[in-house]
């Protein structure tokens, strides 16, 4: 006897299954920060120039989004599960070439070739991993009712990002001390190993997931040109095109903030640490006023609201070299406005889009942003090798154009977008009064409403 989609049995193995992806987000975190988070350093470690640095960043930018093509083609034949703990494993497992580079590095071996292996091995490492990207979206849209898809995404957020700020302190300040020791290579193969360890603890939650059945029928699928021609003249393909753009002008400055702060600067990997880490802090803070704000006037207002925030970000790092001032200042403004925007993102894909062709139409949304970050890292690393000014310093010169750049995006993008959904008009004033008294008033409903409905319940 088959059972109804909206049955209580099925919604109770919904809600184990929402229960279960926070705890697995949770140690797929802990690979982020002992593991991704520290890709950049690690090449600055290898004394990777800055080139190479942009090419690690553009060629992981285009291979993710390309793998999430095959992935969303595989969904085809195969379960969403399956394609996932293939994946998960894959990725994995590609920590292991990454710990052979640093022990080599640190015994002297192929130094001047190890730069280039790591950007090899980490590519394959961002393709294999993006292969269950589209499984992944379409499976946590069956799983996570519409209506509450800002406040559980903000929550599951909220809780690795706590992770995340664990997993990267204690980082930072173990890489310290191995450093006055000369040591530093081997921290990152220890860490790099509890990235591959905690990847693969994540791998068997995802076995004890419920997974709702799906069948994508005949004629769902379209080609990534069609895609592109229809882009110009539906909503969301217009959304596409302004990720695409936004994706472009981040990049430009994007690979170049650790290595201002590492090199340029001259941090310590505490103080580096803690200055990217207060950007998760104020995301964290205002995650839950996001999420409620999202339910409540919609994705697009969210977005609409952060991207006049978002241009400014690079262009704030002009003006004080103080850690104090960087978390207070930019960090600050990236921590409120990238919560926003991300969440509002993602779940705005959510609202455009019919379950049948979530997968697909995610690669080709993925793919047009991972473009967007080849293209953007690839002009930011050719002015930083190339173009000579005395006037600022070149990177310095980089946040500038980016800012502006995302300035431009903003203005020429965002009023061609509308919203999907019926969502309350928005007033600004009494709409941030009246959240902003909601949530502290209910901060902790919804997470106990879904830790406790089994008992009985990110990024990025």
């Amino acid at each position: 006897m088959q059972i109804k989609e909206d049955s209580p049995r099925i919604e109770k193995l919904k809600k184990k299954a929402r229960r279960i992806s926070t705890i697995e987000g949770s140690f797929s975190t802990v690979q982020s920060g002992f593991g991704d988070a520290y890709i950049t350093p690690f090449a600055i470690a290898l004394n990777s120039s800055d080139s190479q640095i942009a090419m690690l960043t553009s060629f992981s930018g285009i291979l993710g989004p390309l793998s999430q093509w095959f992935g969303s083609r595989i969904m085809e034949k195969q379960s969403r599960k399956k394609i996932i703990l293939l994946a998960v494993l894959l990725q994995s497992l590609m920590w292991i070439p990454i710990i052979i580079l640093s022990l080599l590095y640190w015994r002297g071996v192929l130094t001047s070739e190890i730069p280039l292996l790591l950007i090899v091995f980490f590519s394959v490492y961002v393709f294999l991993g993006n292969l269950g990207g589209p499984a992944w979206f379409s499976w946590m849209g069956d799983i996570v009712n519409a209506e509450s898809r800002g406040k559980y995404f903000s929550w599951r957020n909220r809780i690795t990002g706590i992770v995340a700020i664990v997993c990267t302190v204690i980082a930072a300040f173990f890489l310290d001390f191995l450093k006055k020791h000369s040591l530093v290579l081997v921290g990152f193969a220890v860490f790099f190993f509890l990235a591959m360890l905690s990847r693969l603890i994540a791998r068997e939650l995802f076995k004890k997931k419920y997974e709702p059945k799906m069948t994508l029928k005949k004629g769902y699928y379209f080609s990534f040109w069609q895609f592109l021609k229809k882009a110009p003249f539906n909503n969301f393909g217009k959304f596409s095109i302004f990720r695409f753009l936004e994706s472009f002008s981040v990049s430009i400055a994007g690979p170049f903030f650790a290595v201002y702060m590492l090199r340029n600067l001259g941090f310590s990997y505490v103080t580096f640490m803690i200055v990217i880490l207060s950007q998760t802090v104020f995301s964290l803070i205002v995650m839950p006023l996001w999420g409620r704000f999202s339910d409540e006037f919609g994705n697009y207002e969210v977005m609409k609201i952060t991207s006049i925030l978002i241009p400014a970000i690079p262009l704030l790092w002009l003006l004080s070299p103080s850690p104090y001032y960087l978390i207070f200042g930019p960090m600050l403004v990236a921590g409120v406005s990238w919560a926003g925007f991300n969440l509002a993102a993602g779940n705005f894909i959510y609202d455009c889009v019919t379950p049948q062709k979530r997968g697909i139409v995610v690669s080709y949304y993925n793919i047009l942003n991972g473009i967007g970050v080849f293209l953007g890292a690839t002009l930011g690393g050719i002015i930083v090798a190339s173009t000579s000014i005395n006037f600022m310093n070149i990177i310095l010169f980089v946040f500038l154009i980016s800012g502006i750049a995302r300035m431009i995006v903003s203005l020429v993008m965002l009023p061609r977008i509308k919203e999907v959904r019926n969502v309350e008009k928005f007033d600004g004033k009494r709409a941030f009064k009246n959240l902003i008294l909601k949530t502290i008033g209910n901060q902790n409903h919804e997470p106990r409403h879904e830790l406790m409905a089994e008992k009985t319940t990110t990024k990025n």
